[in-house]
């Protein structure tokens, strides 16, 4: 018969094997390794920033490659002190755009790149939101039934002078380009626009590195 006690006080006594660099984690080590979420984890393999291997259904990850994925992202933040936004937490962005689709999307997006976003489905709405809440960001449409997005900037303005403001638009117009300009926007972006540009105009925006790959 077994000795169950036995077989206890055995392997209460085998050391525990270090973890060295090639020790693979699995997906729980490393939620508590990295101390971040499972939507964190997933976001990182898709975006193929830690390298993953699939066994059966579940994830198994290389500790080295952890380590030097951390090592980059410390490096990066050193590079970019000003990452953080108005209340050192993740920059805020207010996006503005009376099509449901372009405001899903650009949520979306700039949700998955790590930023808090908000979104107004029209210009007075949006200037509720902007007396509410402090923001890092504006991105607004140029054309929206009632007040446009040129009467939108001008009022965030009045509440914050030094607020950074992205213009997309399908109807670009010389004058509305001259009064963004004079308006001192960030960036002015046309309709169909590509998701990489949006990116790297909104990193540009905050003061933040532009990937090369979004340049």
């Amino acid at each position: 018969m077994l000795d169950y006690d036995s077989v206890r006080e055995t392997l209460v006594r085998i050391p525990l094997r270090p973890m060295n660099d090639d020790h693979f984690l699995t997906t729980e080590e490393v939620l508590d390794y990295l101390k971040v979420n499972l939507r964190t984890v997933y976001r990182l393999i898709k975006a193929g920033k830690i390298p993953a291997v699939r066994v059966g259904r579940q994830w198994r990850f290389r500790k080295r490659d952890i380590d030097a994925w951390l090592d980059s992202s410390r490096q990066t933040s050193h590079a970019a002190a000003g990452k953080q936004g108005v209340n050192g937490e993740r920059p805020r962005i207010l996006v503005v755009d009376d099509e449901q689709a372009v405001r899903d999307l650009l949520a979306k997006t700039l949700t998955m790149a790590d930023y808090d976003v908000d979104s107004a489905p029209d210009g007075a709405s949006a200037i509720d939101r902007l007396r509410a809440v402090e923001y890092d960001l504006l991105i607004t449409d140029l054309k929206m039934p009632g007040m446009d997005g040129l009467s939108v900037i001008r009022e965030a303005r009045r509440a914050a002078p030094d607020l950074p403001v992205i213009i997309i638009t399908g109807y670009s117009t010389e004058a509305s380009a001259i009064e963004a300009i004079n308006l001192g926007v960030a960036g002015y972006l046309t309709k169909p626009f590509r998701l990489p540009r949006i990116l790297a105009a909104t990193a540009r925006a905050l003061g933040e590195p532009v990937p090369a790959a979004e340049t």
